[in-house]
């Protein structure tokens, strides 16, 4: 366990060296251990392949870093914050939960029409397109444990396709959309909107030991509380992640809090979920088996690209259309094929360089960031649950 982790950290330090020297993993905003994590599983190909060595690591640890992440996620989710986004943040939450079901759904679809495992479908689905390469490391295992081989490999694969296709296709459907309908950017906008939500969700920014240990306590609080969540549900048949209690609990704290008057530090659950995240990634992406990709090649880049097309078309003929066909939601539809396929990061990366451009969109600045990181995951991992009891 120990060397493990070590290697974990080490893996990390190279992948921030290696992205620094690289500028394409920083234009698509790969992450730190996923570069980390895919040399040392090139490394361990190559000595499959050739047969002259292997790796066993533990992996005790994992389970425990994953439900420490996914317990922060449910810090976020802030009813509170949900009503202040206005009908705007809940439209927009309500179209990613619409783009999620299609993107499993033809998933599994093309997965069946290839003759294999329908749960190959989630992993070239919501797993790893709005899920994103931490939600992929945490149900790769889960859907091998349900007999899809190579799981984990297809889920991070697909989440790096998805980071990439993601920033590409962002810019070019707003461009279509400003010239199909003349749109010019509102010139009445408040810039102030943004800012006023802006400073609700940074409170408690000043982090010390104090909240350290606060936001420890918390979430092993909420992890325990919520495994008996999970064995309960688990005694009547109804079988969920081990995160998913710890998650619920999470999220009932965060907003009986919010009633109180007693916040809960969501600024230092979040950094504590990150750090989970980092090494949870590293120790996830060290253990892919690549050579199980190779059977799978043709339907996982069939899946791919009609994800993409699928994105792209969501985003033009929904997104904006639902969001109400002006420049604002020009821009939210070019946000949201950042988070659609890939995270928060290619999102906003595709507003800032659509908007500098264009004009302006403070609506979108302020909308796109609420759902991709607050409400996100969470309404993503419940419905790949969901997903997940219907096909087996």
């Amino acid at each position: 366990m120990v060397l493990t982790l070590a290697l974990a950290a080490l893996l990390l330090y190279v992948g921030k060296l290696v992205k620094n020297v690289v500028p394409i993993l920083q234009r698509f905003f790969i992450p730190v251990p996923v570069v980390g994590g895919l040399l040392f599983s090139l490394v361990a190909l190559f000595g499959h392949e050739t047969g002259l060595f292997s790796f066993t690591l533990d992996d005790h640890l994992r389970p425990l870093l994953m439900m420490a992440f996914f317990t922060t996620v449910g810090f976020t989710a802030s009813y509170r914050m949900l009503v202040a986004g206005g009908i705007g943040v809940a439209i927009l939450l309500g179209l990613i939960s619409v783009l999620i079901t299609l993107q499993n759904t033809l998933g599994v679809t093309v997965a069946t029409v290839f003759g294999e495992n329908p749960l190959l479908g989630l992993a070239t689905g919501s797993i790893s397109l709005v899920g994103g390469h931490g939600t992929s490391a945490a149900f790769g295992p889960e859907l091998e444990r349900l007999g899809m081989t190579g799981a984990l490999s297809v889920s991070v694969a697909a989440a790096t396709f998805g980071l990439v296709a993601g920033s590409l296709i962002g810019g070019s459907v707003g461009k279509r959309l400003i010239a199909r309908f003349d749109l010019k950017y509102p010139v009445q906008s408040d810039p102030n909107e943004q800012m006023q939500i802006g400073s609700e969700r940074e409170e408690d920014r000043k982090v010390n030991l104090q909240q350290m240990m606060t936001g420890c306590m918390l979430i092993a609080i909420s992890m325990g509380l919520g495994s008996f969540i999970v064995r309960g549900l688990n005694a009547c048949g109804l079988i969920l992640p081990a995160y998913i209690g710890p998650m619920i609990v999470a999220a009932v704290i965060r907003n009986i809090g919010d009633v109180s008057g007693h916040h809960v530090p969501v600024n230092t659950t979040n950094i504590l979920g990150m750090l989970a995240l980092q090494y949870f990634l590293a120790m996830a992406l060290m253990s892919m088996r690549l050579w199980e990709l190779a059977s799978l090649a043709v339907p996982l880049v069939t899946a791919l690209v009609l994800q993409t097309v699928l994105m792209a078309l969501f985003a033009y003929f929904v997104v904006f259309r639902v969001m109400g066909r002006d420049y604002d939601a020009a821009v939210i539809a070019v946000g949201s094929c950042g988070f659609g396929l890939g995270a928060t990061p290619n999102a906003m990366a595709n507003m800032e360089a659509f908007t500098a451009v264009n004009g302006p969109s403070p609506k979108a600045f302020f909308v796109v960031p609420l759902v991709g990181a607050l409400f996100n995951d969470f309404v993503n991992a419940s419905l790949i649950t969901l997903f997940m009891m219907l096909l087996t």
